[in-house]
C-alpha cells in the first residue's frame, strides 16, 4: 500500500464479470484494495471465499458495500436490518474498516424508523463505521421523485460516517463541494466516479464528467483525510478487456494525481 490516502476499487467496477476479477485487476493495476459490492455473485456472498481471494492476490479488502440495491433486497435475508447486521460481520471478518449502506427506501417503514439507531448501534459493537451513502431522485411521469427515506441526503438525519459518491451527486444535481462540507469530519469514504447531471447512475471514469472530481480529491488532502477512496466507474460497455483495464487504470491516475501521490504515478 502507497502511502497517503488509500485507493480501492468497487468490484462493482468490472460488472459483469465477478467479484474474482475484481482482485486480480486490482492486483494487477496496484490498488490499495477493493470494496466488495454484495450482490448476485456467490463470491460476493461468501465471506471464506472473500478471505482467500484476498489472499491469493494479496489485496486487501478495505469495505464492503451491503445488499441495498433493488435487485439485492432478498440476498442474505428478505430483512434489511439482517442484511446490514451480516455486512458489518463480514466486515468484521475480513478486517474491512467500512461498510457502506443506502438510505432507507421509503416503503420500508419499519426499518426506516429504526435506522439511525441501528446504524449507531452496529458501530459502537463492532469497531466498523457504518458510512450512510448520499443517493438521487428519480424521474416519474414527469416529476422528480425521492425513493428513500427521509431524503437521498443522509445528512439531513444526522450520522457519524458518510459516504460520498460523486456520481450520485451530479445525478442529483447536488453541490458536491457543499455537501461534503456538511458531512464534515463524518465523511468516511469517497466513491470516486463522475456524472454529467442525466438523472441516472452514470459512475463515469472521473475527468469525464462535470463533477469537481479533482476538486474533492485536493479538499481531502488538505483536510488531512483519513478515510478511503474507491473507484466505483462502470465499465460494463467496455468492448474488451483491454479497455476494461485501461478505464480502470484510467481511473486510478486520476485519484493518484489529485490525491497528491503523483510518485506513484506509472509504477
Amino acid at each position: 500500500m502507497v502511502a497517503g490516502i488509500p485507493i480501492g476499487l468497487s468490484t462493482a467496477s468490472v460488472w459483469p464479470q465477478t467479484a474474482s476479477s475484481g482482485f486480480s485487476l486490482a492486483a494487477e493495476l496496484g490498488y490499495d484494495g477493493v470494496e466488495v459490492m454484495v450482490w448476485a455473485d456467490p463470491l460476493s456472498q461468501n465471506v471464506g471465499a472473500l478471505r482467500r481471494q484476498s489472499r491469493r492476490h494479496n489485496v486487501p479488502i478495505m469495505a464492503i458495500h451491503a445488499p441495498c440495491l433493488l435487485i439485492t433486497q432478498r440476498i442474505w435475508s428478505p430483512d434489511p436490518e439482517v442484511r446490514l447486521r451480516k455486512s458489518v460481520e463480514a466486515a468484521q471478518e475480513l478486517d474491512a474498516r467500512t461498510v457502506v449502506v443506502h438510505p432507507p427506501f421509503r416503503w420500508q417503514r419499519r426499518y426506516a424508523d429504526s435506522f439511525a439507531d441501528l446504524v449507531a448501534e452496529l458501530e459502537e459493537h463492532s469497531g466498523v463505521a457504518v458510512a450512510v451513502e448520499n443517493m438521487f431522485p428519480v424521474q416519474r411521469l414527469g416529476q422528480t421523485v425521492s425513493a428513500f427515506r427521509p431524503s437521498i441526503d443522509p445528512t439531513d438525519v444526522g450520522h457519524a460516517n458518510y459516504t460520498l459518491d460523486l456520481s450520485h451527486t451530479a445525478a442529483a444535481r447536488a453541490d458536491a463541494l457543499e455537501l461534503a462540507k456538511r458531512m464534515g469530519e463524518g465523511l468516511r469514504h469517497l466513491h470516486l466516479a463522475d456524472g454529467t447531471g442525466l438523472p441516472r447512475d452514470e459512475h463515469l471514469v472521473p475527468g469525464r464528467g462535470d463533477q469537481p472530481c479533482a476538486e474533492v480529491c485536493e479538499a481531502l488532502v488538505r483536510d488531512g483525510f483519513t478515510g478511503q477512496v474507491v473507484l466505483e466507474i462502470n465499465t460494463r460497455r467496455a468492448r474488451t478487456s483491454a479497455e476494461r483495464v485501461r478505464d480502470l487504470a484510467e481511473a486510478l491516475l486520476f485519484a493518484r494525481l489529485h490525491l497528491d501521490q503523483e510518485g506513484h504515478v506509472g509504477r
